[in-house]
């Protein structure tokens, strides 16, 4: 076996492993899952918990999602400050790394547009993460003011999808 076939094999070998604990964590109920090898930390997050007290760990990950390893960099306060106040209404952001769908099929329609009213819990989109389909619902009631991203990009953990008024 050369190099390149033994670093595929260990790709595929992570990647199932990943599923298999994800089914772990779904079967069982668990609300979370983490592994740590001297190379990768996996975290499972199996169902959404309420927010934590100010300074504890951030809300649950969707069932298999993966944590990203490293935080992104923090916007400096006054960056924050001005953006939050150029901005109405909620954000929802990506609770986890992947792409971004904003219909359940190529020929379906958006599950949202601009000026849709949403209530909570409505699907707003679908995030696919290692070919796992995950469903965004919406935290908040209103119409949808702005949308971030297009169907098919990228997203990052955190990174805003839309903003809800």
């Amino acid at each position: 076996m050369n190099l390149k076939d033994k670093e595929t094999h260990q790709i595929d070998y992570t990647v199932e492993c990943v599923e298999a604990l994800a089914r772990i964590v779904k079967e069982n109920d668990l609300g979370r899952i983490k592994v740590s090898t001297e190379d990768l930390d996996i975290v499972i997050e199996g169902k959404r918990c309420p927010p934590p007290p100010m300074g504890g760990m951030p809300a649950a990950m969707p069932l298999g999602a993966v944590a990203p390893v490293a935080a992104p960099a923090q916007q400096s306060a006054p960056a924050a400050a001005a953006e939050k106040s150029a901005e109405t209404g909620n954000i929802i952001t990506s609770p986890i790394i992947g792409t971004f769908y904003s219909s359940p099929a190529p020929e379906k329609p958006a599950f949202v547009k601009l000026g849709d009213s949403v209530n909570v819990g409505d699907v707003v989109c679908i995030i696919e993460s290692m070919k796992l389909m995950n469903e965004i619902n919406s935290e908040f009631s209103g119409k949808v003011a702005e949308i971030y991203v297009n169907n098919g990009d990228p997203v990052e953990y955190g990174q805003k999808i839309m903003r809800i008024e």
